[in-house]
Parts: C-alpha cells; structure tokens; sequence
C-alpha cells in the first residue's frame, strides 16, 4: 500500500513537472500566428469555434453557397440595426452573384472564404487545398481590395492539413459554436429559441443566406441580443490575431 502511494505521488509530480514545461513553452516560444491548437494535443489542430472574451461580445456570420434570394432582406434588416457581419461566400456563388457581393461589400460587410466549389476539404490534397482558397481569395480581393483572411470549411470539415495549409495561406479557421440549424426549415420559433439558450459571451453564430425564414427570425434574434447588452460585431473583430491559444473545445483563450 505505501509503495503504491508513494507511486501515485511520483506520478502527480511527473504531471505537475509536465504542465510547468508546457506553459513555459506557450510563453516562450514565437508561434505564428501565436496559435497553440490544443494544449497537450499538439498533434491535432482546431479552428476557432469561440473566443475567451470578458466583453459581451458575439459575431453573426451567414455561409452563402446556393441562391441569393433573402440576402437583399438580410442586408436592409442588419442596416436597420446597425449590425455588421461577416459572410462566407463560396467561389462559384460569387460567380453567380458577384452583384451581390459588391452590395453586401458597399454595405460594410465582413467578407469570408468558404472555398471555391464547396468540398469536403478533408479529402483535398495540400495543392487541391491551395487552389480551393487561392481562387476565391482573388475573387474576393478583386471586389474589396484586401485579402480575406477568414476561411471556413464547408460542411465545417477540416483535418490537420486543411487548416495547416489555409494558416500558411494567412487565414484564420472559422467554425462556430452557435448552430442556428436555419438550413433544416423548422420555421421561425426553434431557430430564435436555439440561438438564444446557447448565445454567451465570444460566441460565433452561424446562419446561411438563403434559409427559408432568415428574414423573419433574424430581427427577432438582433432585438433580443441588443437588448441582452450584446454588442455584435463581425469575426474578425472578435477573433484574437497572435497571443493565443485554442483549447479542446474550439475556444480561442490569450496566452496571458
């Protein structure tokens, strides 16, 4: 029994050893952009689902692959509410509906990469990766003048090589923590009271452009979150640049 104890304490004191070692390396090390992707895990990334924030802070982001019919709706009602927002828009939809992504730009929207043909990125090569992001990324700097530095996987499928490659590219992998589920056509009330019950502070909300009900449920959704003291801004203001680290979860947490 005493050999046991005194093993068990060996073994906390291995433990505690391996932590002081981890967290001086966080602190000491240059990463680039400052990502650690998850702590004693280092071996799989993750993208940044939330952000560690003491702010009342939260992005709204809409994912545009198919179809522009409510986007004028959307636009008028964030301009209603003084909202900004960031769209994912998907390479060929640009093509498409390049009009309206010189609106939602003339607007002050925040604009995302959500690849060019909308795979499933895990299955990609490093070059198939590259050409995905490269080719919309000129599409949407032809419009904007600045490079995306956003990208989200389409489906939200990602592995290692899928955000190692989009990094060395100078995007920050976007996912979400907030799925409205707008896609599915519940109607208006289970995506109002979805969003709602799982909102918090640093939170990532995701909707898609062309959802059946946007209209209706998205003022409901502004109006409550102001009136709750959210600020809402797009991603990018939400997202720390370096400095960080990504827990397990998916939340971006500064290193100090």
């Amino acid at each position: 029994m005493r050999i046991l104890l005194i093993r068990k304490s060996l073994i906390k004191q291995l433990l505690l050893v391996l932590l002081l070692v981890a967290v001086s390396v966080v602190y000491t090390q240059g990463y680039t952009p400052g990502v650690i992707s998850v702590l004693f895990n280092n071996d799989r990334r993750l993208p940044i689902y939330s952000v560690e924030t003491e702010e009342k802070k939260v992005a709204i982001s809409f994912d545009a692959a198919y179809g522009d019919q409510y986007t004028p709706q959307i636009l008028d009602i964030l301009d209603q509410y003084n909202v900004k927002t960031t769209f994912f828009l998907v390479g060929f939809w640009i093509d498409k509906y390049g009009d309206v992504l010189e609106e939602i730009h003339r607007r002050g929207h925040e604009i995302g990469n959500h690849s060019t043909t909308h795979p499933q990125m895990s299955k990609l090569t490093v070059d198939e990766i590259k050409k995905e992001l490269e080719t919309t990324g000129e599409k949407i700097k032809a419009v904007t003048g600045k490079d995306p530095i956003l990208f989200r996987p389409p489906f939200g499928d990602y592995n290692n090589r899928v955000i190692e490659t989009a990094q060395e590219l100078g995007y920050y992998c976007i996912q979400w923590d907030v799925d409205s589920l707008d896609w599915k056509e519940f109607g208006v009330e289970p995506v109002v009271d979805r969003v709602l019950k799982k909102v918090n502070k640093g939170s990532i909300i995701l909707f898609h452009n062309n959802a059946k009900y946007v209209a209706d449920f998205l003022p409901i959704i502004l109006d409550r979150l102001i009136k709750e003291g959210y600020e809402i801004v797009p991603v990018s203001e939400l997202i720390l640049k370096d400095g960080y680290y990504i827990d397990h979860t998916g939340r971006q947490r500064p290193i100090n």
